[in-house]
């Protein structure tokens, strides 16, 4: 058995995230498993950059609303208790709507060399303002 105290909280690089993000690691990739957990916080307009995972993340939302948005344009609006799954390779963000705070847990399996995340161009004031306006959910 293994029992981790709290984790201290730490502010997100501002090189992967657009406003005010706060990541709690539960849980960092280890072989054999390679899991990663973070409860990730976001303020109201705060967003990741675009991104991929090799082996897909899943997204559980545990407070508050918030947007998760595909390349295609597609956009989901998620609020607590509810879980969205991105597949291997797709490009997509997440974050808080522009009125609320959004926290998730982020589940990621890594890939040997780390989480297995690929970092991206931020999404654009633009692009966040179109997903507020084309979410569905």
């Amino acid at each position: 058995m293994k029992h981790t105290t709290a984790t201290p909280t730490v502010r997100t690089p501002a090189d992967r995230f657009t406003g005010d993000v706060y990541l709690n690691l539960l849980e960092a990739p280890a072989e054999p498993a390679r899991l990663a957990v973070g409860l990730v916080r976001f303020t109201p307009g705060a967003r990741t950059n675009w991104h991929s995972h090799a082996n897909g993340q899943t997204l559980h939302i545990t407070d508050g609303v918030g947007l998760v948005g595909t390349r295609d344009g597609h956009v989901v609006r998620v609020a607590a208790g509810e879980t969205v799954s991105c597949p291997p390779g797709e490009e997509h963000w997440h974050g808080a709507t522009d009125t609320t705070f959004m926290a998730h847990l982020a589940i990621v399996v890594g890939d040997g060399a780390g989480d297995g995340t690929t970092w991206l161009e931020p999404l654009t004031d633009e692009q966040y303002a179109a997903a507020l306006s084309a979410a569905t959910g």
